[in-house]
């Protein structure tokens, strides 16, 4: 008889980054919360192990690599708080799941960060993109699921803060009105 599938903690989670991919830019800061209880949340600012930088992802960010040079937590340390944070919210017998607004991009940073400084990343293999959930929940286009299409009907047109940790806290909340919009079920 095969087993149950445990039940899925959902983690809301925000990066913000000195450029598009994480063997050429760094990290520089990680929010998440749990899409439940969003004021159960974690963040942590890093400091940057490539000295490249596009200057209009540091204008979003607002983020300084030199006071991150400075002030930044050392990325395996920061890698093994966010570890531990996730170990400790996840209920037992769950499993936690990555949650983001166009994951592909959040995760691929946050995955290579935890593999190479822990040598393991707690979510797994896998992440729900908050936006192909909305493109095959309402059968729209990439283009109507931007934040700008969503915001409007989900969260009272507010934008993106550029803070991972209120970036991660707005994502949990459209992910939830997603989801009560769809019908479907989650306990958290």
């Amino acid at each position: 008889m095969p087993q149950p599938e445990p039940a899925e903690c959902f983690i809301s989670v925000d990066v913000e980054t000195a450029g598009p991919v994480p063997s050429l830019y760094s990290l520089l800061s990680i929010g998440a919360c749990l899409v439940d209880r969003p004021e159960v949340s974690f963040y942590v600012e890093l400091a940057p192990e490539h000295e490249a930088a596009l200057p209009a992802a540091l204008e979003v960010s607002k983020l300084s690599m030199e006071e991150l040079a400075q002030d930044g937590t050392h990325p395996e340390v920061a890698m093994r708080q966010f570890a531990e944070w996730v170990d400790e919210v996840t209920p037992k017998g769950e499993r936690p799941v990555f949650v983001g607004f166009n994951a592909a991009f959040d995760w691929m940073f946050v995955a290579d960060y935890f593999e190479r400084h822990l040598g393991r990343n707690p979510f797994g293999h896998a992440a729900v993109d908050i936006k192909a959930y909305y493109m095959g929940k309402a059968g729209s286009t990439l283009a109507q699921s931007s934040m700008s299409e969503l915001s409007p009907r989900y969260l009272g047109g507010s934008a993106l803060s550029h803070n991972a940790l209120g970036d991660a806290r707005d994502q949990a909340a459209l992910f939830r009105a997603i989801l009560a919009d769809s019908g479907a079920a989650h306990d958290a």
